[in-house]
């Protein structure tokens, strides 16, 4: 079990602006030349317009992230020099990108190297968050700082280029197997890194195809909780881009489950998706205060979980989903299951069928 202490302000990732609707998108291994765009304690930050569309070769909408895109998530409130204006000349988009990443990460060829392969990979930028001061609602204003992950912090650089990639390796996987293709977009994210001063939350927030990372947070210590970490906060955005699908299509099973078990961590148990629970409370899936998206979160994690162990691919937790697939347990963890799967995932189950009576 998983016990971490979640304010109730940080323990709702409240919904983000809604991004545009997306379609099914095209999956295909990673290569350096593609270009396609596709946690607990996160809560939702201020509006970021980082997005422009254009088809793929199959049809589905894409948002690449242009050179200028790019410039404010690596150098935001940063005043201009010559060697950006060189990079704005530098050719495309992508020379772009990798020009401006280059000089953001000069000081430290090895986090330079990590950050290109993964834009190469995924089409992903790793950036800087800009400073504020954070309303953490009933544990007061908390101060960000824009962190680049170099020196002291290199390690959560590999962490997130690990969990990104793992993500597109999982996808690629899934379409492989799935009877139409997910409809879901995990690649050509902005992720802007900060720290919280003398704080460990938020862990990360996540809007507008963005998600923000706390080096200090305290779900990021390892490449495998950073790994659900990051699902978690993603799978936020493609709720609401499908027009915030978990509040229509899971409240009425939530509020069913709450109405039994109320926030009883015994009763509640058999229902959790994740064993995350808030210090002085109960899972995090069903802790009074957090709306339904987090519970939506929660499921697209175990749903990560379990196939990556199906596919082949398991690591760390997911080696240990097997055993007791959530589909098995009681009726309201099978109808969610195939709600979720069916309207993100392309229908893909690769658990097996549940032997025997099921759960109460």
């Amino acid at each position: 079990m998983r016990t971490v202490l979640l304010p109730l302000a940080f323990a709702a990732c409240s919904p983000a602006p809604q991004p545009a609707p997306i379609g099914p998108q095209q999956i295909a291994a990673p290569s350096p030349d593609a270009s396609a765009r596709s946690t607990a304690g996160s809560v939702a930050a201020p509006p970021s317009a980082e997005s422009s569309s254009g088809p793929d070769a199959g049809g589905a909408p894409t948002t690449a992230i242009t050179g200028a895109e790019a410039e404010d998530v690596i150098f935001p409130d940063a005043p201009t020099d010559p060697a950006r204006n060189a990079c704005r000349a530098s050719g495309d988009d992508r020379a772009h990108v990798r020009c401006l990443i280059g000089l953001r990460f000069g000081a430290d060829p090895r986090g330079r190297d990590v950050a290109v392969d993964l834009f190469d990979a995924t089409g992903s930028v790793v950036g800087v968050e800009r400073p504020q001061l954070f309303d953490g609602g009933w544990r007061g204003t908390i101060r960000l700082v824009p962190e680049l992950p170099s020196g002291p912090a290199s390690r959560h650089l590999g962490f997130i280029a690990a969990a990104l990639q793992d993500h597109d390796r999982f996808f690629a996987a899934l379409a492989a197997v799935a009877p139409s293709l997910p409809r879901y977009r995990w690649r050509d994210l902005s992720v802007r890194v900060f720290r919280s001063v003398g704080r460990t939350t938020p862990s990360a927030y996540a809007t507008g195809w963005t998600v923000a990372y706390n080096v200090a947070g305290s779900l990021n210590g390892s490449a495998d909780a950073v790994r659900e970490t990051l699902f978690h906060e993603v799978f936020h955005l493609n709720d609401e881009a499908h027009g915030g699908w978990s509040a229509r299509a899971l409240t009425s099973l939530r509020d069913a489950i709450v109405a039994r078990c109320g926030a009883r961590t015994p009763c509640l148990a058999p229902y959790a998706p994740g064993d995350t629970q808030v210090r002085g409370g109960t899972y995090y899936a069903f802790q009074p205060g957090n709306p339904v998206e987090e519970y939506a979160a929660e499921l697209a994690v175990r749903y990560h979980r379990e196939q990556l162990a199906a596919l082949g691919l398991s690591k760390g937790r997911a080696g240990h989903a097997a055993a007791a697939p959530f589909k098995c347990g009681p009726p309201e963890n099978e109808l969610a299951w195939s709600l979720i799967r069916a309207e993100f995932f392309g229908g893909a189950d690769r658990t097996p069928p549940c032997p025997g009576p099921r759960g109460p």
